[in-house]
């Protein structure tokens, strides 16, 4: 009777932990893909049929992009920025000089500074909302980082037959010196080389900010399966995202330091 007891709470102890593991599994896929709500810790406002959550966070994004340059760069002229405006010009200035111009040349690196900005910021403004419990991370779609990679490919495509003209851009895909039964794998591969350079910046954007809120949000789940005794996941989880802001900034830099070199690299295919 006691075996028979014992086996039956076990029986039971196994359902109820199968139920929470489930629902821990439901939870973090509710939070990491897209979906017509926009969902927070308390409520869910369902939203309209043309619009998704991760455009709802793209296009709070922008305005706060907006916002925030229009405010903190509107100081009087010959007046010196100070506090946040001094923060972000530093910022702007190492993206333009160590980004751009480092990898595109003086003249094509000043024109081409306002899209390397444009990545970084929004970038990171799309990041940093995803560690805030009111937004969700649009950076982690996808389809979001597929759509800033086309904008780098057109750049790598049109952008360089602008610049080149389209004889010397098709020139660019067979290397100088390379006997011609090679050039028969070589340019094939060259070609193949811009769709895979696209597709490595669109998949660890996506793939690294996915990865860390999965792991967080795996962690806090631990709480729900074994309560008090899993209390140290908790704190590893606000260490990990903690950590989450420093990667918020460096996947911004990594996707417009490497959009700038796979650009460089067409305009300027002699060097």
């Amino acid at each position: 009777m006691s075996e028979a007891a014992t086996t039956a709470g076990e029986v039971v102890t196994a359902s109820v932990a199968d139920q929470r593991s489930e629902l821990v599994n439901q939870w973090i896929m509710h939070h990491v893909t897209d979906s017509d709500s926009w969902h927070t810790i308390l409520w869910d406002l369902h939203l309209p049929s043309w619009m998704s959550n991760n455009a709802l966070m793209l296009i709070i994004a922008g305005l706060i992009l907006v916002f925030i340059f229009t405010r903190l760069f509107r100081h009087e002229e010959g007046r010196a920025p100070r506090g946040w405006t001094n923060a972000l010009e530093a910022l702007v200035l190492f993206v333009r000089d160590d980004i751009c111009i480092a990898n595109l040349g003086e003249k094509d690196g000043r024109k081409m500074a306002p899209l390397f900005l444009s990545f970084f910021f929004f970038i990171v403004t799309c990041n940093l909302m995803g560690l805030i419990p009111l937004f969700s991370t649009a950076t982690g779609n996808i389809n979001v980082t597929f759509g800033l990679a086309t904008v780098t490919f057109f750049f790598m495509v049109f952008g360089a037959m602008y610049v080149n003209g389209p004889i010397a851009f098709f020139k660019s895909f067979a290397p100088t010196g390379v006997p011609w039964p090679i050039l028969f794998i070589i340019v094939p591969l060259e070609m193949i080389g811009l769709v895979i350079k696209c597709a490595a910046l669109t998949i660890r954007l996506f793939a690294n900010m996915l990865a860390g809120h999965i792991v967080v949000f795996s962690l806090i789940g631990l709480l729900v399966m074994f309560g008090m005794a899993a209390l140290p996941a908790l704190v590893m989880a606000l260490a990990i995202n903690m950590m989450e802001i420093f990667i918020a900034f460096l996947q911004a830099y990594v996707f417009s330091l490497l959009s700038a070199m796979f650009i460089g690299q067409m305009y300027h295919p002699a060097h």
